[in-house]
């Protein structure tokens, strides 16, 4: 009978030590039918790992030195013909749409995309603002003024990329009408808001991520904002309003010239006016 239960008390120990590991963090890459899964452990532990220092003034306001993956190498075995997107998706709602044909430049001589692994011996600083870091996985650029890669396509708490096809195939409200001349700063405004807006925000339910307002419905945001106080919001979210939640970042002009926003605002009246049709 003591034998018995010393076997049932160690058995019990064995289940509460296996249910006591820590769960890995875990990558997932997905093209057509083909997904991968890479731990944090996995990648740490390749041959094609290196170290990648990335600027200030990023999501970090101090230089850092990150131990990173080739993206490219993981995308290498991928069948990705049919795609011309990779959809960014973390744990926080951003989804941020990176052009394939960005990633590819950097095999000839454009900004290197890397996917950033922390390692949890040695975790990164948290993020200026927030209570938690960067990691588990963080799609971080070497050379990034090569191709001129933007602020928001830098998405960090990663937890899966996927292939797709672009935005305005995705999601056909998004297009603006193919009447528009070729140099309709609206026709601007739409990659802006592929970059800048979508990885947070809808359009008349276009696009993945939930963080922020659909800018077009129940009520287009050109219909109930004036011009000039978009471009406060987008200048500067906090002096136009403010919540306890808020997550919206300031578009400064570096990171948004005005050619850009002028184009953004006129894409959005456009979008409104199609669908008022």
């Amino acid at each position: 009978m003591l034998a018995k239960l010393c076997t049932v008390l160690w058995l019990c120990l064995c289940v509460a030590s296996v249910r006591a590991e820590p769960v890995q963090p875990t990558l997932t890459i997905t093209a057509g039918t083909v997904t991968n899964h890479f731990t944090a452990a996995e990648l740490l532990s390749r041959t094609d790992h290196a170290s990648v220092q990335i600027p200030p003034h990023v999501d970090y306001e101090v230089s850092l030195t990150l131990q990173a993956v080739p993206l490219l190498d993981l995308l290498a075995a991928l069948p990705l013909e049919r795609f011309d997107r990779l959809e960014a998706s973390a744990t926080d709602g951003f989804v941020a749409q990176i052009p394939l044909s960005l990633i590819l430049a950097g095999e000839s001589g454009g900004s290197v995309a890397w996917i950033a692994v922390e390692n949890p011996d040695h975790p990164w600083p948290k993020l200026p603002g927030k209570d938690a870091s960067a990691g588990p996985f963080y799609l971080i650029w070497e050379y990034p003024e090569r191709s001129q890669v933007a602020n928001e396509q830098w998405p960090y708490m990663l937890e899966r990329l996927t292939a797709v096809q672009s935005p305005e195939l995705r999601w056909p409200q998004l297009q603006v009408n193919t009447a528009l001349p070729a140099d309709a700063p609206a026709r601007l405004g739409k990659k802006v808001f592929a970059i800048q807006c979508l990885p947070c925000h809808r359009l008349n339910g276009g696009g993945g991520s939930e963080i922020g307002p659909d800018l077009g419905q129940p009520m287009a945001a050109t219909d109930y904002m004036t011009e000039p106080g978009l471009r406060a919001l987008v200048r500067d979210p906090k002096s136009v309003r403010t919540w306890p939640q808020q997550q919206m970042p300031a578009f400064s002009p570096t990171i948004l010239p005005d050619t850009d926003l002028n184009g953004l605002i006129a894409y959005l009246k456009q979008i409104a006016s199609q669908r008022d049709r």
